[in-house]
């Protein structure tokens, strides 16, 4: 892509750009957004998605909601104020409260320096986070193009590629990675109901990219595995718990049902920040329920009849049984459970083994 997913313009104040993505792909159109509130609602209404670019999405968002705060007295009440209102935004991607974490952090380190250096600061932290991302892209793919063999056929749900993060992407950064070892691979995308991603952004995001893609419908993936046209499926995630459970856009879990029916391996492409070790598995997760308005009435038209009662979650978890491997800037995951995952920590020097877990249950 030409254009960045997200960007931050000039320096204190200033503004971040990014595509609106409910437009693609028939418009490329760039927002700019001054508000913590903008960024909220950009969030909330997905012209920001995807569990990396939310990340970086409330990070500048933090930034942009205290770059004016003129009272040193009442700055890490306002950074503490902006934050909450920004966790609020979606409930199930981690990478969101990951990252204001990380910039409140950034904040109580810094208590002893002025108020201009510290939202120097804060602006520098939010930086770090998108520049990091797009090194842990490349290495994810790196690391997943050793799954790919020359001539080898994808199935991916949902989108996450460029768009769903800084710019490379985490499961599409593995075609691209496997693309540029000179490999030829051929991707079939689910179209992803109800919102699309797969046919407006996917298909588009491949198809820039010069790669064979393959539009199917959700309903479809099933035949196309059956009939061997596949030899791996690749998705990304929003939350993996600490035993590898993923949470990943509403569909996924169907399609990992049906990859170990046809015996065609399963994997997950997510950098390390996507892991919730705070939570022991995937019933712990929260799961968004989004509005009933798009299912019954998709893109403006209305397609069921009036008052009929609907279920619309946004994800739904992936039982890690179900997963053969989860790609990680760090390495493979093969086979993925508590153990592994522990064991994989603390073997690449990540974070300790939480101590205790608060519950933290969505809705179903």
């Amino acid at each position: 892509m030409t254009v960045p997913t997200i960007a931050w313009k000039g320096e204190l104040p200033g503004v971040v750009e990014l595509i609106d993505q409910t437009l693609l792909p028939t418009e490329v159109v760039v927002r700019s957004l001054t508000t913590h509130e903008e960024m909220w609602e950009a969030i909330q209404s997905l012209r920001i998605r995807g569990a990396p670019a939310i990340g970086i999405a409330a990070a500048f968002g933090l930034v942009l909601g205290v770059q004016h705060v003129a009272d040193p007295a009442i700055w890490e009440s306002e950074v503490e104020r902006v934050a909450l209102h920004l966790k609020t935004a979606r409930p199930t991607a981690v990478n969101l409260s990951w990252a204001l974490e990380r910039m409140q952090d950034r904040v109580r380190r810094e208590k002893n320096l002025s108020l201009v250096q510290r939202k120097k600061g804060l602006l520098e932290e939010a930086r770090r986070i998108l520049h990091e991302d797009r090194e842990i892209c490349r290495r994810i793919g790196r690391h997943g193009a050793a799954l790919i063999k020359d001539g080898c056929s994808l199935l991916t749900h949902c989108n996450a590629g460029g768009l769903a993060t800084s710019g490379y992407g985490t499961a599409l950064a593995v075609c691209y990675a496997a693309r540029d070892l000179g490999r030829t691979i051929r991707v079939f995308a689910d179209e992803t109901r109800p919102l699309l991603q797969g046919a407006r952004l996917t298909a588009w995001e491949l198809q820039q990219a010069g790669i064979d893609v393959t539009l199917i419908c959700d309903s479809m993936a099933g035949v196309v595995l059956q009939k061997k046209k596949v030899d791996l499926v690749l998705v990304g995630a929003d939350r993996i718990a600490r035993n590898g459970d993923t949470a990943n856009k509403i569909g996924t879990y169907s399609v990992a049902v049906l990859a170990r029916s046809h015996q065609v391996p399963f994997y997950v492409a997510a950098p390390i920040s996507t892991f919730d070790r705070t939570i022991e598995n995937g019933d712990q997760i929260p799961i968004e329920e989004r509005a009933a308005e798009e299912i019954t009435e998709g893109f403006g038209r209305r397609t069921a009849p009036p008052l009929v009662k609907t279920f619309n979650p946004a994800f739904d978890v992936t039982p890690h049984e179900l997963i053969a491997g989860i790609i990680t800037e760090h390495g493979v995951i093969d086979a993925p459970s508590t153990e592994r995952i522990d064991r994989f920590f603390a073997a690449h020097h990540l974070e300790p083994v939480p101590r205790s877990a608060p519950a933290r249950r969505g809705s179903a």
